[in-house]
């Protein structure tokens, strides 16, 4: 698995030979690899589906530091204190607080559109367990910013992780209802996960 070919320019990124090899070593140990390209954008929505098994934390985190991405995800404040605070910062956590005035989708959009160069990435369906509709959370937040959105799927047949396709906001119709479940469709027909029955 060459790692050169997978990476842009704009990609933020973080971490060194040491966190790459460990990355490395749980993809190989698991036998995943990664296949795609990233975009060459400054900021994006990254979503990751289908999120169906406990492993998906697992292969997406040996994922991103074999890449050397500083992909980002939202996590609750109340975790954001020691002796977790250091591990969760390194791996991408981003506090929001949810008894704010403002809720969790504003704080959301105004850190990206404070930030340079920035990839958020989310599980539309917040949940491992079967779903009927993925929520919206994560459309708000692209639609808010202004931002792309990056979809990545695990597909477990074949034990590979797809750096898969950009959608422009512009090429999804209709409401935010409408728009996930467009997403949601192609992503089902697309990818299948490790829990297949969870999907």
């Amino acid at each position: 698995m060459k790692r050169v070919g997978l990476i842009s320019e704009n990609m933020p990124r973080q971490g060194s030979v040491v966190s790459r090899a460990i990355g490395w070593t749980v993809l190989k140990l698991l036998g995943w690899t990664v296949v795609g390209k990233f975009p060459n954008e400054k900021k994006l929505m990254i979503i990751v589906a289908p999120h169906t098994s406990n492993w998906d934390y697992f292969l997406a985190m040996g994922a991103k530091f074999y890449l050397g991405l500083r992909a980002r995800y939202l996590m609750k404040s109340e975790i954001n204190i020691w002796p977790f605070r250091g591990l969760l910062k390194w791996t991408g956590g981003v506090p929001v607080y949810r008894f704010q005035k403002t809720d969790i989708l504003e704080q959301t959009i105004d850190w990206i559109n404070g930030e340079d160069n920035v990839w958020l990435g989310m599980s539309p369906e917040g949940t491992r367990s079967k779903i009927d509709k993925w929520k919206t959370g994560f459309l708000r937040i692209s639609h808010g910013a202004d931002i792309p959105i990056l979809v990545i799927g695990f597909h477990a047949p074949n034990k590979t992780i797809v750096i898969d396709r950009l959608v422009p906001l512009k090429a999804l119709k209709g409401d935010l209802t409408a728009q996930a479940k467009y997403l949601q469709d192609y992503c089902s027909d697309k990818f299948i996960g490790i829990k297949p029955q969870n999907q």
